[in-house]
């Protein structure tokens, strides 16, 4: 595998990052010593520009080529928050904070493109500039929205952008990615079901809303395999549902249910959202209740450019000698809200036979920072090649 050899010698530094950035895991927007730890390194390193606060914690590296002939900008994304999650890996830098962890590899993902702005700060072999992205909050926060939001792509005129995430399952340093439509929009729903509650005994003087709630989780089932054309992607999962009863002889007044929807067109969103709407107020009006229904827009779908995902693979072609089609995910991935705002392309990199991420047992595999760090610095040196 034809890793860049910086890589392989900067392993132990890059693994050291990371593991400490695993034992002092941060959530959400929360992520100041992280934020801190980033900022100190790429000043380390010799970064040309640091700035931090953008999109409340993250922070931003810009370094410039040996030449800059045409005005090239590109721009390099990792993300760095953890997740609420309890770790049970039994490592020895194992996660010091109760309840949270890195549980999806966002430790890694920083170390690498720390790795990556070392290299690039050492050899300035491009012509242009990089602009190094380390995002707050991608586990439901919208950092990236923020981060854009904060006008982080004009204010350094970055003009096209990459993304990276490790993946289980698949061998360590090899790639897959896809055009079009890859991670799917992720959207909420709660929806409150008022009836009349009741003795147990006596439900002819009662409107049942655990009964009603019943028929609405069964309903929206049909959403998927009724109201959707069968080639098109959704699925519709009620995920919680409590009543207002803890009782066993008493009907509950009262019913409460979240629930998730994925889809991966903005055709099938709008379909999901108008059809939950509309089923749970029909069914509810059948029965006598009443429906409460509030829809939340999350991630939108995430949508690799064609013309930036062959770039992408040609250079994860040039690290590993191989890029596979990757499969839709189901998953969402807030990098979608930095690809609607300029073109570009994300990508899979294998974690080994390691649990699946969002697992209590997950750990990112360091043996694959030099291949991630390589692939950083190819896509750089590929589409902005010293002049």
């Amino acid at each position: 595998m034809p890793i860049k050899n910086r890589f392989s010698e900067m392993l132990p530094e890059i693994t050291a990052i990371r593991r400490d950035l695993h034992e002092n895991p941060e959530i959400l927007f929360d992520t100041h010593r992280t934020s801190q730890v980033v900022a100190d390194q790429l000043k380390a390193f010799g970064v040309d520009e640091i700035t931090t606060g953008i999109g409340r914690t993250g922070v931003v590296g810009v370094i410039k080529g040996k030449t800059d002939t045409k005005g090239k900008v590109i721009g390099l994304r990792a993300d760095m928050d953890a997740l609420p999650i309890h770790e049970q890996t039994g490592l020895e830098y194992a996660s010091k904070t109760d309840g949270a962890m890195h549980a999806c590899g966002h430790d890694g993902h920083t170390a690498m493109l720390l790795g990556a702005a070392k290299y690039l700060s050492e050899t300035r072999n491009f012509d242009g500039t990089v602009v190094v992205i380390f995002q707050p909050a991608e586990e439901g926060g919208g950092g990236g929205r923020e981060m854009c939001e904060d006008g982080m792509m004009d204010r350094w005129n970055i003009q096209e952008v990459y993304g990276m995430h490790n993946w289980p399952g698949k061998p360590v340093g090899t790639f897959a990615i896809r055009a079009g439509s890859f991670f799917a929009a992720t959207d909420q729903f709660d929806i409150t079901i008022e009836g009349k509650g009741g003795h147990a005994a006596k439900p002819q003087e009662t409107v049942d809303s655990t009964l009603v709630a019943a028929h609405c989780v069964t309903a929206l089932q049909s959403i998927a395999s009724r109201n959707a054309d069968p080639v098109d992607q959704i699925v519709v999962s009620v995920t919680s549902i409590e009543s207002s009863s803890k009782a066993f002889n008493v009907i509950a007044q009262r019913v409460e249910m979240k629930g998730t929807v994925r889809t991966m067109s903005a055709e099938m969103r709008d379909l999901a959202e108008k059809r939950i709407k509309e089923i749970c107020d029909g069914v509810c009006t059948a029965f006598g209740a009443t429906a409460d229904i509030t829809y939340h827009r999350g991630y939108p779908c995430m949508v690799n450019h064609d013309e930036h995902t062959e770039y992408a693979a040609e250079a994860a072609r040039a690290v590993s000698g191989q890029c596979e089609d990757a499969p839709l995910v189901m998953g969402g991935e807030d990098f979608a809200f930095m690809l609607e705002e300029r073109p570009g392309a994300y990508i899979l990199v294998g974690n080994g036979d390691t649990a699946a991420v969002h697992h209590p047992e997950y750990n990112f595999n360091d043996e694959a920072i030099p291949a991630g760090c390589s692939w950083w610095a190819e896509v750089v040196e590929q589409r902005m090649p010293a002049s």
